[in-house]
């Protein structure tokens, strides 16, 4: 049994925050902006940008492109983040009620950044465990843009945040662009290092906090975060994607293209030296910023556009997530 990709989808909003207002707002000159953080624009939410409604329209375009009717999915799974239309809001039986996918069953998934990567692994797991599923669509939003603080230095590693929608097509037994192997790690000394301190049960919202703008992603500990992370980050990237190729009986020279998440330009880098890999076999994505676990979708989507996959390609997909989190899934593309 194999799962392919049939399609991808994207939504991205119209409007843009540029290098030049990042630099404004952080009191950070635009030069570092620019080539350290590698960010030259990103796309922000518009009124009509909600997070469940990209993901729905990142759906429908990948539903379209697959050539499917909704009514033949089995299984709804969205992938966005929890900072959505409303709270306590099961997200994927509205993406399933809004893509007229009837006869599918819904359910949402988080991990963080790393959700896409992950999701991908649980659904080839549902489609080699249940007959009846063949088809699944992971689709979600995200803009957790909305918690950043641009005049907070705790939080400038995550200036890059943007927004947007992505979503995927799978079916069981598709003849092409077959899911091989994924490896996911989790490490929970990150657990409680960058949350948005109010608003749940340990500190309920008051409108002192909204006042004081506390509803804000934050960095409770900054430097024991920092060098903790330094010493674990990048040799995480390199552990999950050999062991991602590994579990799928390949080597890091068979790598044609890695869809990484934004991250400062010289950590990219760095990741493709240590794998051998040329600039062009990965796209930097500082015309959009981090789009949280959209990056490996929209990354995918672009080279496809670009011509830098083709038929036989070897694709490897990675991601890291605050908590923290770091996964890999290969593909074998065509």
């Amino acid at each position: 049994m194999t799962v392919g990709i049939v399609s991808t989808g994207i939504y991205m909003p119209q409007r843009k925050m540029t290098a030049t207002e990042i630099a404004a707002r952080s009191m950070i000159p635009e030069h570092i902006i620019r080539h350290k953080l590698g960010i030259h624009e990103k796309p922000i939410p518009d009124e009509q940008d909600h997070t469940v409604q990209m993901g729905i329209w990142a759906a429908q375009e990948a539903i379209q492109k697959a050539g499917i009717e909704p009514k033949t999915i089995d299984v709804v799974m969205y992938i966005g983040e929890e900072h959505k239309e409303y709270p306590l809001w099961t997200a994927s039986i509205k993406m399933q009620e809004e893509l007229g996918a009837v006869n599918a069953w819904a359910f949402d998934v988080q991990l963080r950044c790393g959700t896409t990567i992950m999701a991908l692994k649980l659904a080839k797991s549902l489609m080699e465990s249940d007959d009846s599923i063949h088809t699944v669509l992971l689709a979600g939003g995200y803009r957790n843009v909305d918690f950043i603080d641009y005049r907070n230095p705790r939080t400038r590693f995550m200036y890059n945040l943007g927004a947007g929608g992505g979503a995927i097509v799978l079916q069981k037994n598709y003849s092409r662009n077959h899911l091989l192997e994924a490896d996911i790690m989790t490490d929970g000394s990150f657990s409680e290092d960058v949350v948005v301190p109010v608003g749940g049960t340990k500190k309920p919202l008051t409108p002192e906090d909204l006042a004081n703008n506390l509803y804000q992603l934050d960095v409770l500990d900054p430097v024991g975060m920092k060098e903790r992370l330094e010493q674990k980050s990048l040799n995480n990237f390199l552990k999950v994607i050999r062991t991602s190729l590994a579990k799928s009986g390949l080597r890091e020279e068979h790598i044609s293209y890695l869809a990484m998440l934004h991250m400062k330009r010289s950590a990219h880098a760095y990741i493709l030296s240590e794998l051998g890999l040329k600039e062009e076999q990965s796209i930097y994505l500082q015309d959009y910023g981090h789009i949280g676990q959209i990056d490996q979708i929209l990354s995918l989507q672009l080279a496809l556009e670009q011509k830098r996959i083709v038929d036989g390609d070897i694709i490897t997909l990675v991601s890291a997530g605050i908590g923290y989190v770091w996964g890999a899934i290969t593909i074998r593309w065509g």
